[in-house]
């Protein structure tokens, strides 16, 4: 076996093998069970508590938890940005968010390039296609507009860069910048909800993503396709 060959032979056994680490950590960290608004409520005590008395490891427990909901595309992914934003406050949970987020989907990222490939190009679907013009564009700006729109679904957009040839480093930089204004937007929820609870009330999702905040995400998403549009004005007058 040649040396390229043992390197991706190895490249196709560790991805697996670090989804399934990951995975066995969300379980056994036991956050599987307060991924509902109802539970958090139930238990904003003990877990407000867990993160005093933790530090450090409950931030990175939190980040693994994130990142393996994003790997593995589990639901709750919603309670787990408005958790954050409980638990740590606006700033230091959007930030926490960012993190694994990123960390979640630039592992699902690599596992596609892997003999994971053809299963995960499977569950992209006929997303695939819808989204290969965009990205043959401008990469970059074309991510930064879906991570800041919620055009296709998370998931997809997780996974359909990797089947279209876009770099590590693109991908990387379009996803922690794109998802930092959704995810301090879900954060400052969060951090309002002890006062909620607090007075006994009931909290919803629905109102969540209001007119004003769709259209300020607009408009970033209209900004980032800025270097398309220059581009093509360019390609005219040339």
């Amino acid at each position: 076996m040649s040396e390229s060959e043992k390197k991706l032979s190895y490249k196709n056994f560790i991805i697996p093998l670090v989804l399934v680490l990951v995975l066995a950590a969300f379980f056994y960290s036991g956050l599987g069970r307060y991924l509902t608004f109802e539970t958090l409520k139930e238990n904003q005590g003990l877990l407000k508590g867990w993160v005093h008395d933790n530090g450090a490891f409950a931030i990175i427990v939190y980040m693994l938890a994130y990142a393996a909901v994003t790997i593995f595309s589990l639901p709750g992914g919603l309670v787990m940005s408005i958790t954050g934003g409980f638990l740590f406050g606006t700033v230091w949970g959007a930030l926490y968010i960012v993190v694994g987020a990123t960390a979640g989907a630039t592992v699902l990222f690599i596992a596609a390039k892997t003999s994971l490939g053809d299963p995960l190009r499977a569950k992209a679907g006929p997303w695939l296609q819808k989204m290969e013009e965009g990205f043959q564009e401008n990469a970059l700006s074309y991510l930064l507009v879906l991570r800041l729109v919620p055009i296709f679904p998370f998931f997809v957009v997780n996974l359909v860069p990797a089947f279209l040839g876009v770099s590590l480093s693109v991908y990387v930089i379009g996803t922690f910048f794109g998802i930092i204004p959704g995810s301090f937007v879900f954060a400052s929820v969060g951090a309002g909800l002890g006062s909620i609870f607090e007075a006994g009330g009931e909290f919803s999702a629905k109102g969540i993503l209001t007119p004003q905040v769709l259209i300020a995400l607009v408009g970033l998403a209209a900004l980032s396709l800025i270097p398309v549009v220059y581009k093509k004005i360019k390609s005219k007058e040339s």
